[in-house]
């Protein structure tokens, strides 16, 4: 479990694309201090086991549906990556509940500035539009924000909440500084974690219905 607070920023030193699957190493000396092979590090948002550790890098495989879901597979080295560690039990929960398994990703629309922070708009894929709510927590390459605005990009969806869509995050200084959303453009991708206990909410009310 993570809460969506990035402890640092990473630098991908190679991706090795294997048989279905792939091999990440990254630099991040702060996460890796008191990591050992089969920890957890979450690497813009997804959840990744260990394998290895030296001289401040570690390595995690990456498996082909977290390559289909995410954005990882195209990353290259050099590219800057978001890092935290699992939650500890006796912490904080300074963001929301993230689980590291990332839902789908969005491409982001546009970026404005809005006096000293910015405003990123963000398109969602329609199966992800119902689990988000304005006021509501989501995970954008494993940062946790609030959601500041919701639409849709789809004319005909009248309203409803199943179309495509868009959302719209405020990203303070802080964030803009210490992760990787403030250097991010319109027309790149992004990895997006819904609300679990929206999804977890409609898989009870869905069996309630059947019974």
């Amino acid at each position: 479990m993570f809460t969506g607070i990035v402890e640092e920023l990473g630098e991908v030193i190679a991706l090795e694309e294997l048989q279905g699957s792939a091999r990440l190493t990254v630099r991040g000396r702060r996460v890796t201090s008191d990591a050992s092979r089969g920890d957890s590090i979450a690497i813009n948002g997804v959840c990744l086991t260990v394998v290895a550790t030296a001289d401040g890098e570690f390595t995690a495989d990456v498996m082909g549906e977290t390559l289909s879901r995410s954005s990882l597979g195209a990353l290259a080295p050099g590219n800057l990556v978001n890092l935290e560690r699992p939650m500890r039990l006796d912490g904080r929960l300074g963001g929301h509940m993230v689980q590291g398994h990332v839902d789908g990703t969005g491409t982001i629309l546009e970026r404005r500035p809005a006096g000293r922070w910015e405003v990123v708009r963000i398109a969602v894929p329609p199966p992800l539009v119902r689990y988000v709510v304005e006021k509501g927590s989501v995970a954008v390459d494993g940062v946790s924000l609030t959601v500041s605005g919701i639409g849709s990009t789809d004319a005909q969806a009248g309203g409803r909440n199943d179309g495509p869509g868009w959302i719209e995050v405020s990203l303070i200084p802080e964030t803009l500084e210490r992760t990787t959303l403030g250097r991010r453009q319109a027309g790149e991708v992004v990895n997006l974690e819904v609300d679990m206990i929206a999804k977890y909410v409609e898989q009870l009310l869905g069996a309630g219905a059947r019974s």
